[in-house]
């Protein structure tokens, strides 16, 4: 019985982070388009011609900070690749990760 909690305590964590990385890297980065596209003034929407839509400058804001969380994660996979390809390992003990030799 210890045996399946394991394996089932081991399978939500992948399954989490699948989920986080794999669903949710490409749904932050469409939630930034959509900000980018809201902080410029654009709307999804058919509007009569002499409406005028402002420009939201948090919408960049957010597209920005969104954008900048994608290629972080994204160049942190990378790092993690190539350390390990170096032979080392990549430990996350606290915010920065720590590169060390095996």
């Amino acid at each position: 019985m210890d045996q399946l909690l394991a394996a089932l305590d081991g399978g939500w964590r992948v399954l989490l982070v699948g989920m986080l990385l794999g669903a949710g890297l490409p749904t932050m980065f469409a939630f930034g388009i959509r900000a980018l596209a809201w902080g410029a003034g654009g709307e999804a929407g058919v509007h009569a011609e002499d409406v005028v839509l402002k420009p939201h400058p948090m919408g960049r804001v957010i597209a920005y900070t969104l954008f900048a969380l994608v290629i972080l994660a994204v160049l942190l996979g990378i790092a993690y690749i190539v350390v390990h390809g170096f032979g080392w390992t990549m430990t996350f003990n606290g915010i920065w990760p720590v590169v060390t030799p095996k």
